[in-house]
């Protein structure tokens, strides 16, 4: 571990992720602090948190039931005790370029209170997404002080900052993203129906315009915006893949609506 520590908590929620969660932990080595929050691992991952720990590395952990991705975040975040704190997942790396930066990161004015990093994904049969392409620029480094979690949301957690939000200009996390195109369908449907059980609600319907623009929109955005290209069959499978979420959450909107107005009937008599 570099000794050269930084006023760094970084914040990790986690279940069975054994067989990556260690790298991350290694790429943490300038933070003076490593919080995991685990919801009933069973795979052998708090063994790999505690050998890791055995080793010297700063890693405090909770364990604690899952109450939804947003508030076992904030939970998490809560845990920190330095001035700033870096989410993380465990499959998530810190590139070398990143970890270098963090010095001129926490250095930053007052008035900038987290930062963005771009994350460029592990593609089967390519390897990491080159510099130049990722799946885009997310919040990850805050002021302990300044920021919170949107706890209302089921999916796709947001950070909510108090004041101004940079993105870093040197390195990126590196997603290490291993599932197969059909393994990640099935990711795909599990947040879609989070996010439309979140979407739902008095007054909200369903946009058919939406259903029809959604998933091309989504896959030119990671294809040609974020430079997927640059990765042949691997980028265009990853973008696809995605636009596949775009495409279930609208038309489970859909759906949800259209059977709220219309009720199954199984009326086989008169057919």
């Amino acid at each position: 571990m570099p000794a050269d520590t930084l006023p760094i908590s970084a914040f990790l929620i986690c279940k069975d992720e054994a067989t990556v969660i260690e790298n991350c932990i290694r790429s943490l080595g300038r933070c003076a602090e490593i919080v995991a929050v685990d919801s009933g691992s069973t795979d052998g991952t708090l063994d790999v948190l505690e050998r890791l720990r055995a080793e010297g590395w700063p890693i405090r952990i909770f364990r604690r039931d899952w109450p939804g991705f947003s508030l076992q975040k904030q939970y998490a975040l809560e845990q920190c005790t330095q001035a700033w704190a870096l989410n993380i997942d465990a499959d998530e790396r810190l590139d070398p370029e990143l970890a270098d930066e963090l010095d001129n990161l926490v250095a930053a004015p007052s008035e900038v209170a987290a930062w963005r990093f771009p994350r460029r994904p592990y593609l089967p049969g390519y390897g990491y997404a080159p510099r130049h392409a990722h799946e885009g620029r997310m919040v990850r480094l805050v002021r302990r002080e300044r920021a919170r979690y949107d706890t209302a949301l089921l999916v796709h957690e947001a950070i909510l900052v108090d004041g101004l939000v940079r993105v870093a200009s040197r390195g990126a996390l590196l997603h290490f993203r291993t599932c197969m195109a059909d393994e990640q369908v099935v990711k795909e449907a599990r947040y879609a129906a989070l996010k439309v059980r979140q979407m739902v609600g008095p007054g909200k319907r369903a946009r058919p315009i939406q259903l029809l623009l959604n998933p091309l929109v989504y896959f030119l955005r990671y294809y040609l915006a974020r430079r997927m290209f640059l990765c042949g069959f691997p980028g265009f499978i990853h973008s696809a893949t995605g636009a596949v979420y775009a495409f279930l959450t609208e038309a489970r909107m859909y759906q949800v609506d259209a059977v709220g107005r219309q009720p199954p009937v199984d009326d086989w008599r008169g057919k």
